[in-house]
């Protein structure tokens, strides 16, 4: 076998196997909005799928690793940059265009994710696993904006005597699926709104 055709090989089943994984994701995804997180289990997933659970578990480290794959791809974006990657793109020099680009990434992604994450909250109570996949989901969150939180601080925007760790709660709380849920799903606000409503309320926050 020549290199070229081993190359072609190795290239079309790393193709295969990354639309399968795709696809795993995928559905894994409309099970859990549509059945819930008890029902999605991994056989119930595989025969969805039409493979093996065996090749489920080879790729995903049980279903909370498989939850975790799904969250990982919505919170991606629509973007092939990743929304984390063109949040830390934004410029920093002035507070409302900072708090309006977080508002604009926030509306496309939470559509993507809060709904995942809210079946990850209303699980928890009953499953230990998912309990701690929640914790960990939610310190990462806080984490990242406390991140935020300070990268406004280093730009000069936080008024004298506000903590880092208070801003950090503010950026938190607007973040969450439940802010999301409240406004978008319950209420019917549109997606302008609400990119509106956080980054109207970070400024009015911190300008206080």
């Amino acid at each position: 076998m020549t290199d070229v055709k081993r190359r072609y090989d190795v290239s079309a089943r790393r193709a295969r196997a990354e639309r399968a994984t795709q696809m795993l994701v995928d559905t894994a995804r409309e099970m859990l909005l549509r059945d819930g997180y008890a029902a999605t289990t991994i056989p119930n997933l595989a025969r969805a799928c039409g493979v093996s659970a065996e090749s489920v578990y080879k790729r995903f480290a049980g279903k909370s690793g498989l939850v975790q794959a799904v969250i990982a791809q919505a919170l991606q974006g629509v973007s092939p940059v990743t929304a984390e990657t063109r949040s830390d793109a934004l410029a920093a020099d002035e507070l409302g265009s900072l708090a309006r680009g977080w508002g604009r990434l926030a509306s496309e992604v939470a559509p993507r994710v809060a709904p995942i994450l809210l079946v990850v909250h209303a699980a928890a109570a009953q499953d230990e696993e998912i309990a701690v996949l929640q914790k960990e989901l939610d310190d990462a969150r806080r984490a990242r904006m406390t991140d935020n939180a300070r990268r406004i601080a280093n730009a000069g925007h936080l008024p004298d005597g506000i903590p880092i760790e208070w801003v950090g709660d503010i950026l938190w709380t607007y973040s969450s699926p439940q802010v999301y849920d409240l406004l978008v799903l319950r209420s019917g606000w549109t997606l302008d709104q609400y990119a509106d409503f956080i980054a109207d309320g970070v400024i009015a926050h911190l300008r206080a």
